[in-house]
């Protein structure tokens, strides 16, 4: 990656008691890159030296499995998809299992190259599908004897963490500082609804967050978090407490953002984790005093994608909202999901015809530059940056 920087990397990495051999510590670095093929062969006899002299590895196949949640998202088709390690015992098609606050029946599962598989055995990571609800990276599983089994330790966990985060929610007030807590009034407060397209995403989001040092007087909550498209249930709660929803590569539907619109709930949009907590840090610290805001200008629905050599995919659309101006700005979702973010509309046409705006109900065709990643049923979103008065 361009600006990468090892050596830093390393450096900071020591302050957490990971000291590379070169600074005479025993923690093995490993310089890679994916995309160039960089040192992969070196990584892996890295993982296996590692594993050679400090691990035990042995793990028993004959008993039921537990193991780990390293993934899991919520499919449009199939559902909760989690990938798991399992690192005991063998997981079977049909096994009833719990994680996290999910439980369920594995309908299904896929290897790595999503081939299905009946079974699968210590080491070995799937993706597993039939789970209730999705559960988050680092969640531990299990199989149980059955379904009512695994619904009861399910819902008990599930209550376990939501009296726990109750319990974080209440402002702790010690002896010292209650005098000066009563004088100052209520404690300002900013509450967080946070939606991302992964759980992974989603924990680390919020795990950043609740590292900031806010200060004295002001207090950061989470009052809900969760994998998928804003949904009308997450607008009403922002609506009950007072809250904005971050979502991080997800966006709602249409008629949810007309429903945040209504009640004048503030969805906030991302796809770097640190644009989110630079903005929420600044905020809950006063300094965040925002000059520009943006104005969504128009939606396009994705009817059929044309091949182009000289402007690259151009997406066969129907507008079903505002207007489609050429040269504006332009993000494309899929799912509820935002797949590119940023974009331009460089081309637009009606027919053959080149155009500069295109109105609701009307056909047209929408190039976005060297974006191709595009299918029919996306949604193209245009819109503007316009300066934002003051109060």
């Amino acid at each position: 990656k361009e600006g990468a920087n090892p050596d830093k990397v390393r450096g900071q990495l020591t302050e957490y008691g990971l000291v590379p051999e070169e600074y005479g510590g025993d923690t093995m670095f490993v310089e890679v890159s994916a995309r160039q093929n960089l040192n992969i062969d070196e990584l892996l006899e890295a993982v296996l030296l590692t594993a050679d002299a400090a691990l035990d590895m042995r793990a028993n196949p004959n008993k039921d499995a537990r193991g780990i949640a390293i993934e899991a998202n919520l499919d449009k088709g199939r559902g909760s998809v989690a990938t798991v390690l399992v690192q005991s015992g063998t997981l079977h098609v049909g096994d009833t299992i719990v994680a996290g606050t999910a439980h369920g029946r594995v309908r299904a599962m896929f290897d790595d190259d999503g081939s299905a598989l009946t079974e699968a055995g210590p080491s070995r990571p799937v993706q597993v599908l039939g789970l209730s609800n999705v559960p988050r990276a680092g969640d531990t599983f299990f199989v149980t004897a059955d379904e009512r089994t695994a619904r009861q330790i399910a819902e008990k966990r599930e209550a376990a963490d939501r009296n726990a985060a109750l319990a974080k929610r209440r402002k702790r007030i010690s002896l010292e500082d209650f005098d000066q807590a009563v004088a100052d009034g209520k404690i300002d407060t900013l509450n967080l609804i946070l939606k991302g397209d992964v759980s992974g995403a989603v924990e680390a989001l919020e795990d950043a967050l609740l590292k900031i040092d806010v200060g004295e007087g002001v207090q950061l909550r989470v009052i809900h978090r969760g994998v998928g498209a804003i949904t009308q249930n997450d607008v009403n709660l922002a609506t009950v407490d007072s809250a904005v929803i971050i979502g991080f590569n997800v966006k709602p539907a249409e008629r949810v953002a007309e429903l945040a619109d209504r009640e004048g709930v503030d969805m906030r949009f991302y796809s770097v984790i640190y644009a989110a907590i630079d903005d929420i840090e600044a905020a809950l610290k006063g300094m965040l005093k925002p000059e520009y805001e943006e104005v969504q200008l128009g939606t396009a629905e994705v009817r059929e994608v044309f091949r182009s050599s000289k402007f690259g995919n151009i997406a066969g659309s129907i507008v079903r909202s505002g207007i489609i101006r050429r040269n504006t700005k332009a993000r494309i979702s899929r799912d509820g999901k935002i797949i590119g973010d940023n974009l331009t509309v460089e081309t637009l046409k009606r027919f053959k015809d080149d155009a500069t705006e295109v109105r609701t109900d009307f056909e047209c065709g929408i190039g976005l530059g060297s974006f191709n990643d595009i299918t029919e049923g996306d949604i193209i979103e245009t819109f503007e940056m316009r300066e934002k008065p003051r109060v």
